[in-house]
């Protein structure tokens, strides 16, 4: 190859080595390139953490300073409403929360669930009254019927636990003496459910057995049927599978299937009717099945009198989510 000013032919080596070494120079330029750009992503991304995390933490302490921490919203009052017996004392040592607690840094769901997990509560709603005061809303479990189980101790012998039920069938103790707002009326009287199985009632905790559920809807229905005022519910027998047995006060044994059971209490009330027209009484009706109801009855002088009951509070029922 000849130079183009010169004529004279080029050196072949030393035109490769030139462009060698022009080849090194631009990969070694572009390496210090990105090693500048990698370098400054590095910092830049530094920067931007320090920053954030001086703002995390200074939001942080302004809010410590200015709310979660201020002597402001301390607590000062707990205000306790409920629509049963509870005493607002029960309740306020069930929520754990500490006068001169922090209001704006309370867990109120954990206020929720705590009273919540009380087997005599059913619901609650839990607010802040800024800037001072913590209101309390409880829906208490209303017993409807209980039961009395007996059990085998380990080193012998028997012992016996008295249990309630809502309409919903969660199991309950009878509420302790200290925390009703007063005692119970002498003349209320729950319906004994019998035949109940001893593994069956764990406080708090909601029944399965279909007879058992089948006899608390039997007592809320029956509350506002026909017969209400007319015979008292005494005992219901749940260990049978297909009915359950009904004995009043008046000592009326009464049998009906587990539905239905406002038709079934309808013909009571018919049947109940035309044999008082009589001057007679029933001693044993089957109601669990539809036709020619089989009935026994004695006369009416002899059946003891409704003994007067204690009204049935109208509360009304929430449905919650």
């Amino acid at each position: 190859m000849f130079h183009w000013l010169t004529g004279k032919p080029r050196n072949r080596r030393a035109q490769e080595r030139e462009y060698g070494l022009d080849v090194k120079l631009r990969t070694s330029q572009n390496r210090s390139a990105r090693a500048r750009v990698v370098g400054m992503i590095v910092v830049v991304v530094f920067s931007l953490t320090a920053i954030a995390l001086v703002l995390w933490r200074g939001g942080q302490w302004t809010l410590d300073a200015l709310i979660y921490e201020n002597n402001a919203f301390a607590i000062q009052q707990i205000e306790v409403q409920t629509d049963g017996v509870l005493t607002s004392e029960a309740i306020r040592t069930w929520a754990k929360v500490r006068m001169g607690e922090n209001l704006m840094a309370l867990d109120l769901m954990r206020v929720k669930r705590d009273l919540e997990g009380q087997p005599p509560i059913q619901f609650v709603a839990v607010e802040r009254v800024l800037p001072h005061t913590l209101k309390v809303t409880v829906t208490e479990r209303e017993p409807v019927a209980q039961t009395i189980v007996t059990y085998t101790r380990r080193g012998g012998g028997t012992d016996q636990a008295v249990y309630d039920f809502d309409e919903d069938g969660y199991v309950m103790r009878p509420l302790d003496p200290r925390w009703r707002t007063s005692p119970p009326p002498a003349n209320e009287r729950l319906p004994i459910l019998v035949g109940v199985p001893p593994a069956e009632p764990l406080p708090g905790q909601q029944v399965t057995s279909p007879q058992i559920r089948a006899a608390l809807a039997l007592v809320c229905e029956f509350d506002h049927s026909p017969m209400t005022g007319m015979v008292e519910l005494e005992r219901i027998d749940v260990s049978e599978p297909d009915v359950l047995k009904v004995t009043t006060t008046q000592k009326a044994e009464i049998t009906f299937s587990l539905s239905h059971f406002d038709v079934q209490l309808r013909h009571w009330r018919i049947i109940y009717d035309q044999f008082q027209s009589w001057g007679r009484a029933i001693a044993t009706l089957d109601l669990s099945i539809s036709n020619n109801l089989p009935v026994h009855w004695i006369a009416a002088g002899s059946v003891p009198p409704v003994a007067p009951r204690a009204p049935i509070p109208s509360r009304p029922k929430r449905k919650h989510v």
